[in-house]
């Protein structure tokens, strides 16, 4: 019985042993035959130990702890980042990109705000004297006992001049029945809390009106220079011209009211009003920044900032001639202003930057597209420039960039002539040198425009996309002159000229609105203004 007992316990053991032998790991046999350490095929870096090291220093230095030994590989563990190089240089070019974003997009604000300025002047200088020639030819018209035309009395574009001055005049004699003081003090009575909200209703407001209001002045030159022989579906000239008239108005109004509001804020004592203002434009940029936008979006938001900035400036010129009148033009108290002015400037430009920076990093944009913006921008101007355009050049800026220059022009010239007063011959002779001044200002800058222009457009290619543009409408247009020929003789008319086929881009400006339905959900630049929807937003 004992020889048993000790042979069994005899093969547990060596049980137990061939067991711990085949769970032994087989690396264990290299690290003491020395034939592992640092190599090749692993990692080479400061901190991977070779394990045979470690125990023999374990037993050479068997009190030395293990935290110290942790502190020391902390210290000389190392890294190589050109293992990951593609990561590290993409960061690199996320970098540069936002670092380039200030200075594209100063480019860009700065050609877009001349065109505004070209958009704006040309309602002072060169409207006056086209409403006047369309004037002139309908005195003349009836001596010389013939139409110039053979069909109209006037081209379509003398109409619109004629129908713009006629507005103008209209709501510029309603508003000498609005008080400007009398606004400026019922604002002034508020609280500073009540006035931050409102500030913020009249922005909401004033996107609002710049949305509708130049759908109603499309309607209006549509409606006045439809073809007779097209049937009509229109409530008439008359109904659209006393809403034009109406909504100019109103606007104008509320352009006074942020004036006011502004002019307020800069004679505060404690400035509070204008710091809450201030600190508006930075919570712009939380309402931006952190959503997904494309492409076609931040077209949207540049054009956008573009005709802010230009309104803010003329918000500031008017505050400026109010505050002047009231101190009697004393240049003393100009220079009290300034600091406010330079406060209110470097805030809307700095917001700007800070913007789009992030912006176009959050969601991968280069800082290339404002180049493609400023060329869309000139394609627009090129094309207005044309012999068969399809619509003038402001209205252009007011479509893709929700400028509109008819109620800001209105308040301006209300404003400088209650604080401005003109008497005697010598005053007048200032006024028309002053006249005289602009007139040179904007034909100055629409040549420089269109010099630029020619610049950005051949830069982008769009040479070949002009030139298509123009060929088709002149195609179009003899096409349509062939079939009214035919109609009026009562003669069956076939297609001898076939009707262009136009693109995508160029079908809107044809067609108009009957083409809605076929538009692509991803639109080209061209086809962007300041109120298209761009997937499921307007910025």
């Amino acid at each position: 019985m004992a020889d048993l007992s000790g042979t069994d316990l005899s093969e547990e053991k060596d049980a137990e042993i061939e067991l711990k032998k085949r769970q032994k790991r087989p690396w264990d046999d290299l690290h003491k035959s020395g034939k592992i350490g640092i190599s090749p095929e692993l990692p080479e870096t400061l901190g991977f130990y070779d394990i045979s090291s470690v125990r023999r220093e374990q037993r050479e230095h068997p009190a030395d702890p293990s935290l110290t030994r942790f502190i020391g590989a902390e210290l000389t563990r190392g890294y190589f980042l050109e293992h990951n190089e593609a990561k590290y240089t993409e960061r690199r070019e996320r970098v540069y990109t936002f670092l380039r974003i200030p200075k594209e997009l100063e480019k860009l604000m700065t050609f877009g705000f001349f065109l505004c300025v070209d958009a704006f002047l040309y309602v002072f200088t060169l409207l006056p004297l086209r409403v006047l020639l369309a004037v002139l030819r309908l005195l003349t018209l009836p001596c010389c006992g013939f139409r110039l035309d053979g069909s109209r009395l006037l081209q379509p574009a003398q109409v619109c001049d004629v129908l713009k001055g006629l507005i103008m005049v209209l709501c510029f004699s309603m508003m000498h029945y609005v008080d400007y003081s009398m606004i400026y003090h019922q604002i002034r009575g508020q609280s500073v809390i009540k006035l931050y909200i409102i500030y913020n209703m009249l922005e909401v407001a004033d996107r609002l009106f710049s949305s509708f209001g130049q759908d109603i002045l499309d309607a209006l030159y549509w409606t006045a220079t439809e073809p007779k022989e097209r049937k009509r579906d229109s409530i008439g000239v008359i109904p659209h011209f006393f809403m034009a008239v109406f909504y100019v108005f109103l606007h104008a109004i509320l352009i006074m009211v942020q004036a006011s509001t502004l002019n307020v804020a800069f004679n505060s004592h404690n400035k509070s009003l204008l710091t809450i203002m201030m600190s508006n434009n930075f919570v712009e940029i939380k309402g931006s920044v952190f959503k997904k936008f494309e492409k076609n979006n931040l077209f949207q938001m540049s054009n956008s900032d573009i005709k802010e900035r230009f309104t803010s400036y003329v918000l500031l010129l008017i505050v400026c001639l109010r505050n002047m009148e009231q101190f009697a033009w004393k240049p003393d108290h100009l220079w009290v202003l300034f600091p406010d002015v330079f406060m209110v400037v470097t805030s809307e430009v700095a917001v700007d930057f800070i913007k789009h920076a992030f912006i176009t990093k959050f969601n991968d944009i280069t800082a290339d597209v404002y180049s493609e913006y400023r060329a869309s921008l000139a394609f627009d101007l090129l094309s207005s420039r044309q012999k068969n355009a399809c619509t003038d050049y402001s209205d252009s800026v007011a479509r893709r960039m929700g400028f509109i220059p008819l109620p800001l022009a209105v308040l301006l010239i209300r404003v400088v002539m209650s604080s401005i007063k003109v008497q005697g011959a010598l005053s007048y002779t200032c006024v028309f040198l002053f006249y005289l001044g602009l007139v040179t200002l904007k034909v100055l800058n629409s040549i420089v425009l269109l010099g630029k222009s020619c610049v950005y457009v051949k830069r982008a290619n769009m040479e070949d996309k002009l030139k298509s543009k123009k060929s088709n409408k002149s195609l179009y247009s003899m096409s349509s002159k062939c079939q009214k020929k035919c109609q009026k003789n009562h003669i069956y008319c076939k297609k001898v000229i076939p009707a262009p086929s136009l693109s995508k881009e160029e079908e809107c400006e044809v067609q108009g609105a009957s083409d809605l339905k076929h538009r692509t959900p991803k639109k080209d630049l061209l086809e962007i203004d300041r109120f298209t929807i761009c997937g499921n937003r307007i910025d």
